[in-house]
């Protein structure tokens, strides 16, 4: 019997697929140096190295740690659990993440995929035997000492507050710009303003003005279409008329969104802050329509005081119809031709003074229909909606003209297009 040796192949060690991951939390310029900072020196530690294959810097500029909806670090996520990231190098369990749920949860499904975090500053690797237990510790520390910061800073806020200091964003605030830490009127933008408030004072309502700036392809700050919502957000916004309420949004504690300030904590109102885009006087006007038109916001007493709410539908989209006064006249159209136009939906309008004269049963819903009769006027009807109370024999009255016709008892048919 002979026996072969059969020599072993030398196999080459794995190249390991290396990435970075960078984290700041505003966009300050000291904070974004020391971003800049820890991206050259990944660059710099791996450049050299011929044993891994470095794929790059995953980086989030301005988002907080609590936050996991970072665009970057669910890219990298993502890459990982394609098998195309072996390694994570972080600075440190808070650039990381700040939440221990997070850090928890992430670095054990990347274990599972062999993916290995190494935490430079607390010299942690997650797929080490102490790995986990480490972390645990770690990052609960983190997450303490993250309330802790986020006390301090809303307590430097309030300060900053009391003196009428205070971070300018103008990236999602129309009509001015930032230039040396001070607010400057951008005139190309204050003229859409301008526009809003005046057209608003006139008579024309949030939604008409969004459609007409819509039709004329004019962008919000976003460059996003406009909605009743926006201009009403606009023309309530005390800025344009050069003053600043600060503190009024604020976050009830870590992990929560900012909600309304009523009072729950100090607010501050600064007037003549910066130049104004609309004089005092008109930015009132518009606020006295807004009331006038407005009422009541509380959808009980609104349904109270308008009895058809609710009750009136479109034949074209099924939406409810709302109350509007054009040419100060009741009347209820489509909401979905109210907030989307006519390319969305044909939309219906009927005035309240005909509803009246029918004397519906409120107790039931209604669709409401229209078609034009031969002298080019509008005919006007109604069908109690399945499943509203109606029965089989509905009765169904047709205005001519303005004229209530006589109403008429017989089976509904089933038109038929042949």
């Amino acid at each position: 019997m002979t026996v072969r040796k059969i020599e072993s192949k030398t196999r080459k060690p794995k190249r390991l697929r290396v990435c970075a991951y960078v984290r700041v939390s505003s966009m300050e310029e000291e904070q974004l140096a020391s971003f800049e900072n820890q991206i050259a020196y990944y660059h710099n530690h791996y450049k050299e190295r011929s044993d891994v294959d470095f794929i790059g810097v995953f980086m989030d500029r301005g988002i907080s740690g609590k936050k996991t909806a970072r665009p970057e670090f669910q890219r990298m996520l993502e890459l990982c659990r394609q098998g195309r990231i072996d390694f994570i190098h972080t600075k440190s369990i808070s650039r990381f993440a700040r939440n221990t749920e997070t850090i928890l949860s992430v670095s054990r499904e990347l274990k599972l995929l062999g993916v290995d975090i190494f935490f430079e500053e607390q010299n942690i690797h997650t797929l080490s035997s102490e790995g986990e237990v480490m972390l645990t510790v770690l990052a609960s520390y983190a997450e303490e000492e993250l309330t802790s910061h986020s006390f301090n800073v809303r307590w430097g806020y309030q300060k900053k507050f009391q003196r009428g200091e205070f971070h300018i964003n103008a990236k999602r605030f129309l009509g001015y710009d930032v230039e040396d830490g001070q607010l400057v009127i951008n005139q190309e933008e204050a003229e859409i303003v301008r526009y809003i408030f005046e057209s608003y004072v006139s008579g024309k309502g949030a939604n008409r003005i969004a459609k007409e700036l819509n039709a004329n392809k004019v962008p919000t700050v976003t460059n996003r279409q406009w909605h009743e919502s926006t201009i009403r957000n606009l023309l309530s916004n005390e800025k344009y008329k050069g003053d600043w309420h600060f503190q009024k949004f604020y976050t009830p504690s870590l992990g929560h969104q900012s909600q309304l300030n009523q009072g729950q904590v100090d607010s501050y109102y600064m007037e003549d802050h910066h130049p104004a885009i609309v004089s005092k006087e008109l930015w009132q006007q518009a606020q006295e329509c807004r009331q006038r038109r407005n009422g009541t916001t509380n959808p009980a007493d609104y349904a109270k005081r308008y009895p058809y709410t609710g009750k009136l539908f479109c034949p074209y989209c099924k939406k409810s119809l709302r109350r509007q006064l054009p040419y100060r006249t009741p009347t209820w159209m489509c909401a979905t031709y109210l907030k989307q136009g006519k390319s969305t939906c044909e939309g219906i309008k009927i005035k309240e003074s005909l509803l009246d004269s029918w004397k519906l049963d409120l107790t039931k819903q209604y669709t409401i229909k229209k078609k034009e009769n031969d002298r080019g006027k509008a005919d006007y009807t109604y069908t109690c909606q399945e499943g509203a109370g109606g029965d089989n024999t509905p009765t169904q009255t047709q205005v001519e003209g303005g004229r209530l016709l006589s109403s008429v008892h017989r089976p509904r048919r089933t038109a038929i297009k042949l």
